[in-house]
């Protein structure tokens, strides 16, 4: 199976280097994405979500897998992973949403967060939930604060453009880290706009691995695995 892992905000491909052996002794090829705009001393202002939805459909279109394409979103690569199964609902067959949910048309992945020169750096630890720390320690933090890089702001708070219908007919599944399944489950069966994408896919399934919102950080092993899980699936 290619499994494509899509960062979040403030990293790059270099984010999955803990998940990805897992999943290569599994007999998966990986590739982890390092998306426009998210090199050290690049000019970012400009790059907007849809260059990072177009940069991951064109590496799913580059793959000519026998076993299948497994795309992987953390956090607001959630979203962009599902724009790009908008955009090739015909050749992902299944996506994963590491610690999110997918957005839906128009939506954005955030953009409340604090902006300088079109750019968003990684804020201070105390504009995050509690329930975003659990298990980053202050030796993973202080590596995650060395690694990160300025996010561009058109990414965080541009609208996602959605148009094919045929998005709700790619399985999902989403693993659920800040709060489990059963709190996801029940935003959907109360109608919340949070899950109002999600509740649209025919076939989602939820794997629990409870951490705070970095698992590829703070628990890596047990995230390959559980991506492992989720690509039997597909």
């Amino acid at each position: 199976m290619e499994v494509v892992l899509i960062p979040g905000l403030w990293l790059d491909g270099s984010s999955w280097d803990e998940v990805v052996p897992v999943l290569e002794k599994a007999g998966h090829r990986t590739h982890a994405l390092t998306l426009p705009g998210m090199v050290a001393g690049t000019d970012r202002s400009s790059i907007t979500i849809g260059d990072h939805v177009d940069a991951v459909v064109a590496v799913v279109d580059d793959l000519e897998p026998p076993d299948g394409i497994v795309l992987v979103g953390h956090s607001g690569g959630g979203a962009i992973a599902h724009a790009a199964v908008d955009a090739r609902p015909s050749l992902v067959d299944r996506v994963v949403y590491v610690d999110a949910v997918p957005a839906a048309d128009g939506d954005c992945v955030n953009d409340s967060l604090p902006v300088g020169d079109g750019e968003i750096p990684l804020p201070d630890w105390s504009l995050f939930d509690d329930e975003d720390l659990v298990d980053l320690s202050e030796p993973l933090r202080a590596a995650f604060r060395a690694r990160a890089i300025p996010s561009p702001r058109l990414v965080a708070a541009g609208p996602v453009s959605l148009s094919d219908p045929r998005r709700f007919d790619v399985p999902a599944t989403v693993i659920a880290c800040e709060y489990p399944s059963v709190r996801l489950r029940s935003l959907i069966e109360t109608g919340s706009p949070y899950t109002a994408e999600l509740a649209r896919i025919r076939d989602v399934s939820y794997i629990d691995l409870p951490t705070g919102h970095w698992p590829q950080f703070t628990r890596p092993v047990e995230l390959g695995e559980v991506i492992i899980t989720a690509a039997q699936l597909a």
